[in-house]
């Protein structure tokens, strides 16, 4: 099943490219790219982390990291 988004961004290619446009700036942020080096290190340096694992480092709740796979933490979005 597809979601709104998804059906709404296909159907205005337009609108897509724009969203595509606002995200690379956001991700351009110098605290985004912090985060995202910060998260990158704890990856690699997890002893319990391998390459191509198909994991990533997700926040938890209370603090802290955790190894989750990649679908089930992109797919949340921020909603921890």
């Amino acid at each position: 099943m597809v979601s709104d988004s998804t059906k709404y961004y296909n159907a205005h290619p337009e609108k897509k490219a724009q969203k595509n446009r606002t995200q690379a700036k956001f991700n351009k942020r110098p605290s985004q790219v912090k985060n995202r080096v910060a998260l990158n290190r704890i990856n690699r340096n997890d002893p319990k982390s391998k390459v191509g694992d198909g994991k990533d480092v997700s926040h938890k709740k209370k603090g802290g990291y955790t190894l989750e796979r990649q679908a089930a933490n992109r797919a949340r979005k921020g909603k921890a």
